[in-house]
């Protein structure tokens, strides 16, 4: 039997995003549920906690794989995310898995449709998958013979004489769940985030816990380090002051919007630039500069004048917009940055707790990381993924995949 610890929301868990990137999303709303997040962690972490924030770890598993009895029918069933398209691919049998799915992801969908039909899960649960038994390799790390895998980015070790090390290498698969869901149909499930506990009863699945636990005291903060935490959270809250009634302009789904393509710039950054995240006026410069290349290049394919028109207003509109609210856009990105600052300072605390060892493959062998992070829920905000981007998703944007969607 599995267990349960976390909140229902009325979404579903089909993507998460990052705390920073909450103040583009829901403007002065998400910029305060973005502070009130990292509050509730630092007192988590100062040991002042009320216990309304959730902490799991987030595994950097590949494919996201959900699985369960389906409400409708009492059948089990496998799937990757695509079991929540409009028109669901739900896998029954061998054959539906054929039908919908191809390649790697096809192969590895078998197995969990064979091997996880022995858990008996009481529910629908969502996790995501860390190995199939032809993924576990063996390497020499640091002179030390390892047991590794690598689901997507992240490379994970295991000595390979250890407790833990044999049983990953008896194991067929390797999942971690994260998600639990509730509801009579399967449009219209509640998704619980958290941790999902229980035991397989079998050797030849490996359950991997999301739970964040520290029994050491290492991801306590220091006075010094709280000290130095709150002064960020408070250049955060300063320039979100300032930034707030742009940020609120600046919502917007519309991919032409200047708000829609700062979101996507500041993806376009981590994933070319080589240090840090600069000064914030080169950020702006950048932006402006940005948003005027990916409008001309919408202008410039469209061949006829009357297709140009929409994307030429755009531009005009966007960069009227952007050159009207200078400071206003300079204390977005400010606050952006700060957050992100913040972040990665509770990141790189929370990341002192490791029970398996996390590698970034090279060409020149394995380098030490931290885990890809993790994931903060709030019973009235929802959940927001805490992660370094400029160390793993640099990384996870541009190291090969051992597997493709399908």
């Amino acid at each position: 039997m599995f267990s349960f610890k976390g909140y229902i929301t009325n979404e579903k868990n089909t993507h998460l995003e990052h705390l920073e990137d909450d103040i583009i999303n829901r403007g002065s709303d998400g910029g305060r549920n973005a502070v009130n997040f990292l509050k509730s962690i630092r007192n988590m972490l100062a040991g002042s906690s009320s216990g309304r924030v959730n902490m799991s770890v987030k595994w950097d598993g590949a494919p996201a794989i959900i699985a369960g009895k389906n409400p409708e029918n009492g059948k089990f069933f496998v799937g990757t995310k695509s079991v929540f398209n409009r028109t669901p691919k739900i896998n029954y049998t061998p054959a539906d898995i054929s039908k919908n799915h191809s390649g790697p992801v096809a192969d590895k969908l078998n197995v969990c449709l064979r091997e996880l039909k022995r858990l008996r899960l009481n529910g629908i649960y969502q996790g995501d998958l860390l190995f199939t038994k032809g993924d576990l390799k063996s390497a020499n790390i640091d002179g030390e013979k390892m047991i590794t895998f690598t689901p997507n980015t992240i490379t994970y070790a295991v000595p390979f004489n250890s407790a833990l090390g044999k049983k990953i290498i008896r194991a067929r698969i390797g999942i971690v769940f994260h998600t639990y869901y509730t509801g009579k149909t399967m449009d219209n499930l509640n998704a619980g985030f958290g941790t999902v506990s229980g035991k397989s009863g079998s050797s030849a699945i490996y359950l991997a816990s999301a739970g964040y636990t520290d029994t050491t005291g290492s991801s306590t903060f220091t006075k010094s380090e709280l000290s130095r935490f709150d002064g960020l959270i408070r250049m955060a809250e300063g320039s979100l002051s300032k930034a707030a009634p742009l940020l609120d302009q600046m919502k917007s789904n519309d991919p032409l919007s200047v708000g829609f393509r700062l979101k996507s710039f500041f993806n376009y950054y981590i994933k070319t630039s080589k240090g840090g995240m600069g000064k914030v006026k080169t950020l702006q410069d950048m932006f402006r500069e940005y948003y005027n290349n990916i409008l001309q290049a919408e202008i410039d394919a469209k061949k006829t004048d009357r297709g140009k028109e929409r994307y030429i207003t755009a531009q005009k509109e966007g960069l009227k917009m952007i050159d009207r609210n200078r400071s206003a856009l300079y204390f977005a990105i400010a606050s952006h940055v700060s957050l992100q600052n913040a972040k990665n300072f509770l990141v790189s605390k929370l990341s002192q707790i490791q029970s398996i060892g996390h590698f970034i493959r090279t060409p020149n062998g394995y380098r030490v990381t931290n885990p890809e992070g993790f994931v903060a829920v709030d019973k009235a905000a929802g959940a927001v993924k805490l992660v370094d981007r400029l160390e793993f998703s640099r990384a996870n944007f541009t190291i090969a995949k051992d597997w493709v969607k399908g």
